[in-house]
């Protein structure tokens, strides 16, 4: 088992969470990939997005088939100016490749878009690019401590 899915299932862990990891060689690098290769929605597939608002990194937990809405996000932030970090910000950010990012293990601030919410259950990047788990959303917000909002157009 790859250290960064180690790393996901402490986190998990520490928060009261059992998660089980599943790998899927061809990748799951994208939500469509991952949907696919699960054999789910792509709206169950949890984009974890790192954004700077205002300078400082946050997550924001998206549907894998909607689009994040930059200015729904710095409202919820409470901030003005939103931008998108290149791979390196990010992995400095949450020690996580892009692709492979998960909603837990960091210490960013997180925010949810509602629409996570239709679902029973949803998957996640377990910390690399073959690697999710599966939650159901009110446990990935309970583990995230994360701030529900409307994150895009339809959430």
């Amino acid at each position: 088992m790859h250290r960064n899915v180690e790393s996901v299932i402490a986190a998990a862990d520490e928060k009261g969470l059992t998660i089980e990891p599943r790998s899927f060689p061809a990748g799951t690098k994208t939500a469509q990939d991952a949907a696919a290769a699960i054999g789910v929605e792509v709206g169950q597939i949890v984009k974890s997005l790192v954004f700077l608002v205002d300078g400082a990194p946050v997550m924001a937990l998206v549907p894998g088939d909607r689009r994040l809405d930059e200015t729904l996000l710095a409202e919820a932030v409470g901030g003005s100016v939103v931008e998108r970090p290149d791979a390196d910000a990010v992995r400095d950010a949450v020690g996580f490749p892009i692709g492979g990012v998960p909603p837990i293990g960091h210490s960013l601030p997180v925010y949810v878009d509602r629409g996570l919410l239709a679902y029973d259950e949803v998957w996640a990047a377990a910390g690399t690019w073959t690697d999710v788990f599966a939650v159901a959303p009110d446990d990935l917000l309970r583990v995230t401590s994360a701030t529900l909002c409307p994150l895009s157009e339809t959430g």
